[in-house]
């Protein structure tokens, strides 16, 4: 009995070290070594999310871009850092930001909900020494509609709906063309507040093209990163969007899955299929796995579907993409950011999603992304 004792107390010693050795890693300690385990010199580390291999990834990563795919990122850095000691900062700054702090040359990786636009590709050759920033689609997952309206706990609404609501064109709950949807709902006399992203987004981006593809006479409007629609009330990121409609009754907005929390309900899609479509992991998934690669050489852009009608497809979905130069990385963050990336593309990496109510870039797309990290330079 004494001799266990003992040995647990080595035992939590050593736990206690060794947590101390990774806060100091954590926090940018300059006497970090490539000696050091915690510093990522092993080949792998095993932790709770499996095998992540290391390979040499050292130092700090800065990063900016999709707030969607924040939470996401929060559970793979928790695991990453844990691994390999490697401390990576991500702003969720939005997609726009992003994209432009990364053709500027301030971040190892970019994320952003919509593909890079020729200008922009243009604008990273810059940065990218004979090469190019290339786009690697890494998390999935749909746009809730999320609203707060007491006493409707079930609503379904459409495309030609929701283009109205978001133009200011239907502006109550208890609206003719409301009602037809919800034909057993106690829908109230009450003005809609709808909220839009004040910052420029990638889900805005990948919202307004549901809304084009699938209502195209209601919803007029050009498209892009930066909100067009008239009237509305804004906020930025996805958060500050769901933190609106969280705390003002009959407001609705458009936002990741995960924000849907209590206090909030997701709108059900009436897509023209056999039911309405709740947004899902697995409803999602349907709708992305119909997605074509549309980039050119290591670029894995894709074109998703947003008018389908497939039953138990979601039509509201963004795919996440990380932006990276295919060539030409800087040499002191290239180990780190090859590592990252493997990660997160990795089966354990992507197992992660569907619990984050993401969801998951099917196999053969992931198949090509990989290919690609390993080939990154």
């Amino acid at each position: 009995m004494k001799l266990q004792r003992m040995n647990r107390r080595a035992i939590a010693l050593g736990a206690l070290a060794a947590s101390g050795a990774l806060v100091l890693t954590a926090c940018g300690s300059d006497n970090t070594s490539s000696g050091s385990s915690s510093g990522g010199s092993s080949a792998s580390a095993t932790t709770q999310a499996g095998s992540i291999k290391c390979d040499n990834a050292k130092g700090q990563l800065l990063s900016d871009g999709s707030s969607a795919q924040k939470n996401a990122i929060d559970a793979w850095v928790a695991q990453f850092s844990k691994a390999c000691g490697v401390q990576i900062n991500y702003k969720a700054g939005g997609s726009g930001a992003g994209v432009t702090s990364f053709t500027q040359g301030q971040l190892a990786f970019a994320g952003s909900d919509s593909a890079l636009k020729p200008e922009e590709v243009t604008a990273s050759k810059k940065v990218c020494s004979g090469g190019q920033g290339i786009d690697l689609p890494m998390v999935g997952g749909p746009i809730a509609v999320g609203y707060n309206l007491s006493g409707v706990s079930n609503l379904v609404l459409d495309a030609p709906t929701l283009a109205k609501i978001f133009d200011s064109k239907i502006q109550y709950w208890d609206d003719a063309a409301i009602k037809k949807l919800n034909p057993s709902a106690k829908l109230p006399h009450l003005k809609i507040q709808a909220f839009h992203r004040s910052d420029e987004s990638g889900t805005t981006d990948n919202f307004t093209k549901y809304l084009k593809a699938a209502a195209p006479s209601d919803w007029t409007y050009s498209g892009g990163k930066a909100w067009q629609a008239k009237g509305g009330q804004a906020a930025a990121q996805s958060s500050g969007v769901a933190a609106q409609v969280k705390q003002t009754n009959g407001s609705i907005g458009y936002f990741e899955l995960s924000y849907v929390t209590d206090g909030v309900n997701a709108v059900s899609i009436n897509t023209g299929a056999s039911a309405p479509v709740a947004p899902s992991s697995d409803s999602a998934s349907k709708a992305i796995a119909d997605a074509k690669v549309t980039g050119v050489g290591q670029d894995l852009s894709l074109k998703l579907n947003y008018n389908t009608k497939a039953d138990g497809a979601y039509p509201i979905t963004l795919v996440t993409y990380e932006i990276v130069c295919d060539k030409g990385n800087k040499s002191d963050t290239l180990p780190a950011t090859k590592a990252f990336l493997r990660y997160i593309a990795s089966q354990d990496g992507q197992n992660l999603l569907s619990g984050l109510k993401y969801a998951p870039i099917p196999a053969e797309i992931n198949a090509k992304v990989r290919t690609t990290i390993e080939g990154l330079s």
